[in-house]
């Protein structure tokens, strides 16, 4: 399936995502909130280590959960404990890390800052959905 990525010309480029991804008709993905617990169950310290694993994690949601792969991914929300701007360099450094494993597209993101997640020790929270071409 291919999962077109679109950009506004009368909006500002955007850095590191897409303003908008279209999709043919398919069966519709959505995966839940992903933590960055490995399969142990431990989290990682810090933001970068968690987005990485978090990311990582959501991508084995895909393809473990549906016959889907990154290519059909077509929007990222992240949910981050305190969100600051000056968080940027960890969350892209995880971002970098996640992407250079799996290839993952630069599909829409939303970023929300909250106050906290599930468990006290995570950091970021990334859910999604993808389109399988039926």
């Amino acid at each position: 399936m291919t999962i077109e990525l679109r950009n506004a010309e009368q909006l500002a480029p955007p850095a590191g995502f897409s303003h908008a991804s279209t999709a043919p008709a398919g069966r519709i993905v959505h995966l839940a909130g992903q933590i960055a617990t490995d399969a142990t169950g431990t989290i990682p310290d810090g933001l970068a280590a968690q987005t990485e694993q978090a990311l990582l994690n959501m991508v084995d949601a895909l393809t473990g959960a549906s016959d889907a792969t990154v290519a059909d991914l077509a929007k990222v929300m992240m949910y981050v404990v305190g969100w600051r701007e000056s968080m940027q360099p960890e969350l892209f450094e995880g971002i970098r890390k996640a992407a250079s494993v799996n290839r993952m597209p630069l599909v829409p993101i939303t970023l929300i800052g909250v106050q906290s997640l599930f468990l006290d020790a995570a950091l970021i929270e990334v859910e999604a959905t993808a389109i399988i071409a039926d």
